[in-house]
């Protein structure tokens, strides 16, 4: 037979079962956790034994108070605003931290879980909660919650340092190193201000030897950045800043307010103690055993906040070895780039002048002319360089002066009749001459009155060179492919102080590369002048009056490139009253197309001796092109009117058709555009009607009505509406008016541009 199985009735102790029998009340009154019960309000109405005993209290003394009375006070307030809203609205929580108060008065850490009973209606009716015991959870998170303070404090710190060594990698001067050590310092541990202090105008090392039996006096310490502290505390600081001796074993030392620094500083003293301070703090900044300086920070009461500063009086002005070990890095970490700025310092004023030659170059090279280029120069020498900038250049004319610049602005006047003064002579001892007559530099080292009175045109000149103030001055002759153009004169005034030798060779580079765009834009010029004047032999002369006509014409070159272009114009009175009207554009506006223009117009001309049709006359270029040797392809339409009846006959070779303006209308005749001149040849049709009296016929190149990216429909179609809206006006008017609509700003292709209005009958 098989045994019964474990834990039947049969196989239990009889106190077991009498356990068992006891359970729910046994259960209730001795369970490992407290139950209680109580009323909505809070009011306990029934209580465990092990609630009991953890209070110390017996039930009688319990049963009848609310809930809320036996916790503290934060407790008391966390149940009223919290537990109880939530339970409330939730029916139920979950493990809520409270401390519950013991008897003893000590508190007892819990976890609480309550249900809220309720009738059929919904209505509250009892609370049922059980408490456990958290001591030993609560001391648990506590020493995780110390572990987690401590571990982020420690990040805190190493996140400081790897800033502070990013930011001392970027810094380029000693004040910029400053400025790191003093906000990361003073941001690490809390501190109310901060100063940096550093041997010496140029941080030399703070150093006491003894030589002879006596100690070396100390470089004077120089306030370099500071952070948070007021001008009074930073004077009396001044003082403290020597402590950089008390720091010569490396260490960070913390001096708190007391009587030895009322001893030692009773100013500074008397000052942190009316704000609240507590300590001073000294961090050595050192490299190797170079003392460079010190770093004083200011511990206390750190000013008006919006936090509550939940620090205990007292303990402000202690520091903690980790913070002592972090400043005392951070130190370290400042003395290294101090070094090494340094010795980048060095460097600095050479590569701030390579910058300056590139700049010089950008700006130079943008300059359009001559007199914009002298302008240039002088907005960048001044005061960049040097106090005064004069610029003298070499014309047909003798030498001209364009540009006399200084830094001051009350001497304007005096420089504006500088300016316009007589320049001296080629022989004459003004540096600017000898500058021009040796083609090198001249370095007035030393500027006096005797040397003015001897180099000066006049007492005037005299008085105003004196009147500058300049301590010396540098002529440095502006050459190009062997020429001397002109001089560049450069003078400082004397709290500027003389040219070093690293200024005069940058005068020289940029004098250089001056001259080369002086070159550059004199030729342009010159370019540009012989342009205008082969346009305008190019171009035939003003229409003559052509009785019963209104005649007027109008050419633009393109707006970039040499004023000159390939589009053409023509108006010829032939016999019988006729007249032959022509326009034409030449592929490119450049000489080449110019003056390919200027041999298609001859030809044209020529071929008009026995007035053929322009039909006719277009066949015979065509034939012949090829004869010509020109080298361009061309546009071009050609039309015969006759003033009387108003006959017109119009053929194109490959170009935009005329337009008719008439009675507030304007539009395109129906001119079949043939090849154009220089293509294989074929036939064009010619097109013939009648010029109405009044009407304007009006003959135009591409560059009117074509932009870059926009439909040559567009183009034409703007031409007829703003034709119509001047169709009103005269000849001359009409043109102008399309012009101002069309053809403004920058342009891309020349416009030719012809306007012909019939008159009479």
């Amino acid at each position: 037979m098989a045994p019964p199985p474990a834990g039947s009735p049969a196989d239990r102790p009889p106190e077991l079962d009498r356990l068992l029998d006891d359970d729910p009340a046994e259960l209730y009154e001795n369970a490992p956790c407290g139950y209680f019960s109580a009323t909505p309000d809070g009011r306990l109405v029934k209580v465990n034994r092990t609630f009991c005993e953890w209070l110390g209290r017996p039930a009688a003394t319990v049963l009848g108070r609310r809930f809320p009375e036996l916790l503290g006070v934060g407790g008391q307030v966390f149940y009223e605003t919290h537990m109880a809203p939530l339970l409330r609205m939730q029916g139920a929580v979950r493990e809520v931290a409270l401390d519950v108060v013991r008897a003893d008065g000590t508190p007892l850490p819990c976890l609480v879980n309550a249900v809220e009973v309720r009738d059929r209606s919904g209505a509250p009716v009892l609370v049922r909660a059980t408490v456990f015991e958290a001591t030993s959870r609560r001391r648990y998170e506590r020493a995780l919650l110390d572990a987690q303070r401590v571990a982020a404090e420690s990040e805190a710190r190493s996140r400081t340092v790897q800033h502070v060594v990013s930011e001392l990698a970027a810094a380029t001067s000693a004040r910029q190193v400053a400025e790191v050590l003093v906000s990361r310092s003073r941001e690490a541990v809390g501190a109310s201000g901060a100063a940096l202090w550093l041997a010496g105008e140029r941080g030399e090392a703070v150093r006491r030897e003894e030589e002879h039996g006596e100690p070396r006096p100390v470089p004077a310490v120089e306030l370099v950045a500071s952070a948070g502290l007021p001008a009074d505390w930073l004077a009396e600081m001044a003082g403290a800043a020597a402590g950089a001796e008390l720091v010569r074993d490396g260490a960070v030392h913390t001096v708190r307010l007391g009587a030895g620094l009322r001893a030692v500083w009773p100013g500074l003293a008397e000052r942190l103690t009316a704000a609240g301070q507590e300590s001073l703090v000294l961090v050595p900044v050192g490299a190797d055993t170079a003392h460079l300086g010190v770093l004083v920070l200011v511990l206390g009461a750190a000013g008006d906040t919006e936090l509550v500063d939940l620090t205990e009086p007292g303990t402000r002005g202690e520091l903690p070895r980790a913070d002592e070990e972090l400043l005392a890095t951070l130190g370290r970490q400042a003395a290294q780039t101090l070094v090494r700025v340094r010795l980048h310092e060095e460097t600095v004023r050479h590569a701030a002048r390579s910058a300056f030659l590139l700049e010089s170059a950008r700006l130079l090279a943008q300059a359009p002319g001559v007199a914009e280029s002298a302008e240039r120069l002088a907005d960048l020498v001044v005061p960049r360089l040097a106090d005064l900038c004069v610029v003298d250049l070499t014309t047909e004319h003798g030498l001209t002066r364009p540009v006399a610049r200084h830094a001051d602005p009350a001497l304007a006047g005096p420089v504006a009749e500088l300016g316009e003064r007589h320049l001296p002579r080629r022989r004459g001892g003004h540096p600017t001459a000898e500058a021009l007559r040796w083609g090198r530099t001249v370095w007035v080292r030393e500027v006096t009155d005797d040397w003015l009175a001897r180099i000066a045109t006049d007492d005037r000149h005299r008085e105003i060179a004196g009147a500058l103030g300049l301590a010396d001055l540098l002529a440095v002759p502006l050459v190009a492919d062997g020429r001397v153009l002109g001089v560049l004169t450069l003078g400082t005034g004397r709290s500027r102080g003389p040219f070093r030798p690293a200024d005069v060779e940058v005068a020289e580079q940029l004098a250089l590369q001056v001259a080369q765009t002086l070159d550059r834009a004199q030729r342009f010029e010159l370019e540009a002048g012989t342009s205008h004047t082969l346009q305008a032999n190019l171009l035939p002369p003003a229409p003559p009056p052509v009785p019963g006509l209104a005649v007027a014409v109008r050419y633009l070159a393109a707006g970039r490139g040499a004023d000159v272009g390939g589009d053409f114009y023509d108006v010829v009175p032939l016999s019988e009253g006729e007249v032959a009207l022509a326009v034409g554009d030449v592929v490119g506006h450049d000489i080449t197309a110019a003056a390919v223009m200027g041999q298609l117009r001859s030809v044209y001309r020529a071929h008009l001796a026995d007035r053929p049709a322009p039909g006719a006359l277009l066949q015979r270029l065509q034939a012949g092109w090829s004869l010509l040797g020109l080298q361009r392809m061309a546009t071009a339409l050609f039309a015969s009117l006759e003033p009387g009846s108003g006959r017109l006959r119009v053929v194109s070779a490959g170009h935009p058709p005329p337009v008719v303006v008439t009675g507030g209308h304007a539009e395109l005749l129906p001119v079949h555009p043939g090849r154009m001149l220089g293509a294989p040849a074929a036939r064009a049709e010619e097109w013939s009607g009648v010029l109405p009296l009044g009407a304007t016929l009006l003959l135009y190149t591409d560059g009117l009505v074509e932009r870059r990216g926009v439909d040559l429909d567009a183009g034409l179609a703007l031409l007829l509406a703003a034709a119509a809206r001047s169709a009103g006006a005269g000849a001359d008017e009409l043109c102008d008016r399309l012009l101002a609509e069309l053809a403004g700003g920058q342009r891309q292709d020349d416009v030719a541009l012809l306007a012909v209005t019939r008159l009479t009958g």
